[in-house]
């Protein structure tokens, strides 16, 4: 069974900071100079636009975005639209895909099942929906996925809602799907709802069981002494 190290970051970080930093580690693991590694993070509130976002997805005007201190980026994921915010956890794996090629729809797949296996464990039905990508339940789009795959090795990934504010949702068409919900385990479970720290926990089995890899726990502290090219990345402000 493969390893990966899982990275849990448990301050707010800078969705630009993660972005270089999930640069260096797939370019790490395509040199085969690390494992597998994931990260789980928080962001504050940001929009992201992936290779297919059309600006007029983007539904609220520049100083109304100002006023809510809600930035606006590119991002090199898949997809269109989504939106990032403390109280959901986002998970980016750097994870080597099998090689016989062509994995891209089966690695969707096994995220979708990471997010449906999480939220199944708290008590919350959620599934597929044909031709839509993500995680739902009858409320609306829990989880949301976009990533990339650079010769062989992926960034980016999943972002589920726990507890975040979902009024941030309303400056965007969220995955460009005009008219359709989004939701959280909060909305479903209500004070019952876990903190990110047990849904963390909870989706980290899940990710090492659909993945099957042997999972290791990393601090961010960690991740940069076992791979020292990696405090080139940043201010190390994806790793406070």
């Amino acid at each position: 069974m493969a390893t990966a190290w899982a990275v849990f970051f448990d301050e707010w970080q800078p969705y630009g900071a993660c972005a270089r930093l999930q640069q260096r580690l797939v370019e790490a693991r395509q040199q085969d100079h690390i494992p597998d590694v994931v990260l789980f993070v928080e962001h504050p509130p940001v929009i992201t636009l992936g290779r297919r976002g059309r600006d007029n997805h983007v539904v609220s005007l520049p100083g109304h975005l100002k006023a809510d201190n809600i930035e606006v980026v590119r991002a090199g994921r898949g997809g269109d639209v989504t939106y990032h915010a403390p109280g959901q956890l986002v998970m980016y794996p750097i994870l080597r895909l099998m090689r016989r090629g062509g994995l891209a729809h089966g690695y969707l797949h096994a995220l979708e099942e990471i997010a449906i296996r999480t939220t199944g464990d708290f008590g919350v039905k959620a599934r597929r929906r044909e031709g839509k990508s993500g995680a739902w339940s009858e409320k609306g789009k829990l989880a949301a996925i976009g990533f990339r795959v650079q010769r062989s090795v992926t960034s980016h990934g999943m972002s589920f809602n726990v507890n975040p504010d979902l009024s941030g949702f309303r400056h965007i068409v969220p995955c460009g799907l005009a008219g359709e919900p989004v939701t959280s385990l909060e909305e479903h479970l209500g004070n019952a709802c876990p903190p990110i720290s047990g849904v963390r926990a909870v989706m980290t089995t899940h990710f090492a069981g659909v993945m099957d890899r042997e999972v290791t726990l990393k601090t961010p502290e960690e991740l940069l002494a076992l791979c020292p090219a990696l405090n080139r990345t940043v201010e190390t402000a994806a790793c406070t």
